[in-house]
């Protein structure tokens, strides 16, 4: 008996600590999220990476801020913001946020490390939310700041300075929407005014400021939506036309995965859930130009049968066979060609990204390895 009531003091000493709140601040009285269902996919980012570009040690301590919105019905909470390392500072909106409420996330780069670059990430809790959001903060820190054509004029169209013509996105979930930016400047001696033509659906471009003033720095946004039933790596092309000339050769790139509704327990359990043998196969040591076949057994261990909805290959050398569905508690397998003709000599490692339709392995990555003589 007395064990027992040891037991039950310091449990609610435990919880006592966990619900006291802030010194100086009153206790909150909003009830947050607190199961996966019911916050899943709740959230939404301004954006998940922020990138500094081209710094100098003189610029000191770098500060940026992360915007979240509450999408869903209930009130969310950030538990706690890790970060990767002590030379990044983090605070965050520590009140519930209610829905159609934004809170923010702010992380300070220190600068101290000298000219080097920088990726440093915030691992972020949320409450009601199975996983934890990563954030990143990344720049290149050099001892002098550089020219802007130092900066940009790799890539320069015409005075429009770029460093990259392909921007890309991280993963998106069907359904979603995301924006990043990437730093340009104008190189030239008289004001750029940009515009954009063959813009893919989907995908939205902007300047600020537009016409970008000689000698500045501007920001080039992009903006995806990520249309259902569209999976795998995409690719969107478009022309930038710099006062009225254009430009072709850059893109905005992504991949897309499925999304799911909110989920009871027993919805997950009986969902689709492929485990697959190996995820690996190697084909050994053979000579270019011969065409193999790399077979994936594997088994459903959900309740409701997996449909393969895209085999998405990194290599134009793998071409995949169609999938028949696999049964709940069935066995099924997943069989892709290899042509070796074109492909390096040594050892190579390709990768094939199956989507289909189960909710706990929505994207599942395979690879095929062989080693041409």
């Amino acid at each position: 008996m007395k064990l027992s009531v040891n037991i039950a003091l310091v449990l609610l000493a435990l919880l006592s600590c966990g619900s006291r709140a802030p010194k100086g601040h009153a206790a909150e009285t909003v009830a947050v999220a607190s199961s996966p269902q019911s916050a899943e996919g709740s959230v939404s980012w301004d954006r998940t990476v922020f990138d500094f570009g081209d710094v100098s040690v003189a610029d000191g301590p770098l500060s940026c801020s992360f915007t979240l919105t509450n999408t869903g019905t209930e009130p969310i909470a950030i538990f706690e913001v890790v970060s990767s390392c002590g030379c990044t500072d983090v605070s965050w909106t520590r009140s519930p946020i209610l829905p159609g409420k934004t809170g923010t996330v702010t992380a300070t780069y220190k600068n101290e490390d000298g000219a080097m670059p920088f990726d440093k990430s915030l691992t972020v809790y949320i409450s009601g939310l199975k996983r934890p959001v990563v954030l990143r903060l990344r720049g290149v820190v050099h001892e002098k700041k550089k020219s802007l054509s130092q900066r940009f004029g790799a890539g320069k169209l015409g005075d429009f300075g770029i460093k990259e013509r392909v921007l890309r996105m991280p993963p998106m979930d069907c359904g979603t929407l995301h924006t990043e930016s990437v730093g340009v400047a104008n190189l030239g001696q008289r004001p750029i005014s940009v515009s954009f033509a063959d813009v893919p659906d989907g995908l939205s471009l902007r300047l600020e400021p537009n016409p970008l003033p000689p000698g500045k720095e501007g920001s080039l946004s992009y903006t995806l939506s990520a249309a259902e039933g569209l999976y795998g790596s995409q690719s969107f092309p478009f022309t930038l036309l710099v006062n009225g000339k254009g430009y072709e050769g850059l893109s905005v790139e992504s991949f897309y995965r499925p999304s799911f509704p909110p989920m009871s327990e027993k919805e997950r359990r009986e969902a689709p859930l492929p485990m697959f043998n190996n995820s690996t196969v190697s084909l050994g040591k053979v000579s270019s130009g011969q065409v193999l076949e790399a077979v994936f057994p594997c088994r459903n261990q959900g309740r409701q049968a997996y449909r393969l909805f895209k085999a998405d290959c990194e290599s134009p050398a793998l071409r995949p066979s169609p999938m028949a569905d696999v049964p709940g508690s069935g066995k099924g397998e997943f069989r892709v060609t290899l042509d070796t003709q074109g492909l390096p000599k040594g050892e190579n490692v390709l990768r094939i990204s199956l989507i289909g339709n189960a909710p706990l392995r929505p994207v599942i990555n395979l690879f095929v390895v062989v080693e041409i003589a």
